[in-house]
């Protein structure tokens, strides 16, 4: 734990303010992590240590999000010598693309690189049924808080940090600028 703090540190991928997640919900924290992959090196040690957690494990692929889980899922697949690829949104739902396919019966690992409610990886959980394959894990580099997805959750940080629903945040209240980070809008 105390190594993800360093490089979240030595990246400055650790935020204050007054943001706007992709859950909906709003914090004064927020966990930039392509500030940690801009930096391979980082990224790689972040990745090695999360694999490290999996290793145990017969995955024979791993499927990110886009956009948070797609280095992550391709850092882990490399270390871990799977089948990498991320699912996508078409028309609003979660989708296989770009020739990506599940066989059924295929274990399967999901990664992202922050969960707050989970939300993104449920869909993605979704998308891996849909195809007849079984998620058994989920990994992430960054857990926001309690968050039950039904499977083993393995994280290298698990943090609580104050996060709001819009109509009871302090800091909309304080008139603070609500900054929007992530790579979607609210579903």
């Amino acid at each position: 734990m105390d190594d993800i703090r360093k490089i979240l540190e030595e990246c400055q991928a650790v935020l204050k303010g007054h943001f706007l997640l992709s859950s909906g919900l709003h914090s004064d924290t927020y966990f930039q992590m392509a500030l940690v992959f801009q930096r391979p090196e980082c990224g790689q040690r972040c990745s090695r240590l999360l694999a490290e957690k999996l290793a145990g494990f017969n995955f024979s692929a791993v499927i990110g999000p886009a956009l948070g889980g797609i280095i992550l899922a391709y850092e882990l697949g490399r270390l871990l010598g799977l089948r990498a690829m991320f699912a996508e949104r078409e028309a609003g739902v979660m989708s296989l693309r770009r020739g990506f396919s599940l066989k059924p019966g295929e274990p399967v690992l999901i990664c992202e690189d922050v969960i707050t409610t989970g939300g993104s990886v449920k869909e993605v959980m979704e998308l891996v049924r849909k195809h007849q394959a079984c998620p058994e894990a989920v990994a992430c580099l960054v857990q926001r808080g309690q968050v039950d997805l039904g499977l083993p959750l393995f994280s290298l940080l698990q943090v609580k940090v104050n996060q709001y629903r819009p109509e009871e945040c302090p800091l909309c209240q304080q008139g603070l600028a609500l900054v929007k980070l992530g790579s979607r809008g609210l579903r």
